[in-house]
């Protein structure tokens, strides 16, 4: 597995948690304040769309994954 795929399982992880944690009718509802860290994963999305830099690449390629094209 690339690093690539691997920011994007992590992405799509955080996403998901952090709605069930900030959605009121989720049954692990802790705060709406999550839906904060929804919005910060997205927008880290968007930025590494057009710089083409990821924090979370660096750190899963010096945790041993590949580049990947």
């Amino acid at each position: 597995m690339t690093s690539w795929q691997m920011v994007r399982i992590v992405a799509g992880f955080f996403i998901l948690l952090s709605l069930a944690l900030g959605i009121p009718s989720s049954p692990i509802f802790v705060n709406q304040w999550w839906l904060g860290f929804t919005a910060f994963v997205g927008i880290n999305l968007l930025q590494s769309g057009f710089t083409k830099w990821c924090l979370m690449e660096n750190i899963m390629r010096k945790l041993g994954f590949t580049a990947g094209t």
